[in-house]
């Protein structure tokens, strides 16, 4: 059903518009399948102890191209694995890396740092024919190669390390190179380079192709004017090359996007950036490049303000941002390529004025807590409900729909 809604804008926002701004559904009414909570996801799973079908705080998860489910179990520090696409409510998880069984629970599952082991695991991406993981408290990225096919299968390659047994943030110094990581939440395959959001070290780093070595140095940072300072916004004031709180990485039809969670703002570059520092285009969620204030320094959201957005994903002509502390997703159209531009689409919410974890109420199935990571494949939504602790598969509506099969 389409809304309508008269937002309050501040003073300097309504000099640029004060209008009638109009949502149109993000998703179908409700997700096909949800995964981790009981009562076939009418409440919380409370305790949350681990098994095959529960999840404590996810903040991650892909599909991969062989149609494989892995969900970063992030509070239970593992992966769940489904082999195929689940089709139905809290089914069981079919492999786990990062504990001894489905049963365990623990950083690093309470021993020593390994090729298979995890200490808050959060970004999941497909990657080739495998995938990559991002393991922020063990500073460091794993990819495998390959799906995994057997429970605790060891990853392949380790960026940001020297090797597997290794977990100091940036190895131990005070600075980064380009081979070291700081709490890196966020990682992306566009298939035809890999995209770590440093978080940390406030920096986006890219390697040309799959890497093939244990602790490659990075191709290209973005954030920072070298590889060895890690100064928040760049040791100055927000600009359009500087960052807080990166996060979320997405190619949206031959852009990058970054989620750029501590300004309140995902910053766009036009075309795939090949210089050091180079400064993006545009932002969403603030009227210029030096805005960062939360909703633009409103109260309640807004149709063209952020608060935190974490997760970003595409999915055909649409950007899909996760505005984690609004508890819901917006979308922007291609053709929104300007700062300060409005969202179109909405999810988790009635109206773009909204906020509040599940509306403010106890979790339905269409509610949404803090959503932290999605990520897109065809035309099914991955949408890590971090606060409610459970994964949604969820349909996208059928205006996301028609621009991806054309």
């Amino acid at each position: 059903m389409t809304q309508t809604v008269r937002v309050k804008l501040n003073s300097t926002v309504q000099n640029v518009h004060d209008a009638l701004f109009t949502s149109r559904p993000l998703l179908q009414p409700t997700p096909d399948v949800v995964l981790g909570a009981t009562d076939a996801g009418t409440e919380m799973a409370v305790p949350i102890t681990p098994t095959p079908s529960t999840i404590f705080g996810t903040r991650g998860g892909a599909i991969l191209n062989d149609n494989s489910l892995w969900i970063a179990d992030t509070g239970h520090h593992r992966l769940l694995g489904w082999k195929v696409l689940p089709t139905e409510d809290n089914a069981n998880a079919d492999l786990v890396i990062g504990q001894p069984d489905f049963f365990h629970e623990g950083r690093n599952a309470k021993g020593e740092i390994t090729a298979f082991s995890l200490n808050v695991p959060t970004g999941v991406a497909a990657c080739g024919r495998g995938l990559a993981v991002s393991d922020p408290w063990n500073h460091r990225i794993l990819i495998w190669n390959e799906t995994p096919s057997v429970n605790n299968q060891p990853a392949d390659i380790v960026l940001g390390q020297p090797d597997f047994s290794s977990c100091e943030s940036n190895r131990g110094s005070d600075w980064p190179t380009g081979e070291t990581l700081f709490w890196c939440y966020g990682v992306h395959w566009d298939g035809k380079r890999l995209w770590a959001a440093d978080t940390g070290n406030r920096r986006v780093l890219m390697w040309n192709g799959i890497p093939t070595e244990n602790g490659q140095a990075a191709d290209l940072v973005l954030g920072q004017d070298d590889f060895l300072t890690r100064d928040e916004n760049g040791g100055d004031e927000p600009d359009a090359m500087s960052m807080r709180w990166p996060h979320g990485i997405a190619i949206w039809c031959e852009r990058l996007c970054i989620s750029d969670a501590g300004n309140n703002r995902i910053m766009v570059w036009n075309t795939i950036p090949t210089d050091i520092n180079q400064p993006c285009d545009f932002v969403l969620g603030q009227m210029g490049l030096t805005g960062v204030d939360h909703n633009q320094s409103n109260y309640f959201p807004i149709a063209a303000g952020l608060n935190m957005p974490y997760g970003i994903a595409a999915a055909g002509d649409w950007l899909i941002a996760a505005d984690t502390a609004s508890s819901r997703l917006v979308g922007w159209h291609k053709d929104d390529n300007e700062s300060g531009a409005v969202a179109r689409l909405l999810a988790g919410q009635p109206t773009f004025q909204d906020k509040g974890d599940n509306r403010w109420q106890m979790p339905v199935r269409d509610s949404m807590s803090w959503p932290y990571g999605i990520s897109a494949k065809d035309d099914i939504l991955l949408v890590s409900d971090s606060g409610n602790s459970r994964a949604l598969l969820w349909r996208v509506s059928d205006e996301i729909r028609n621009t991806i099969q054309k």
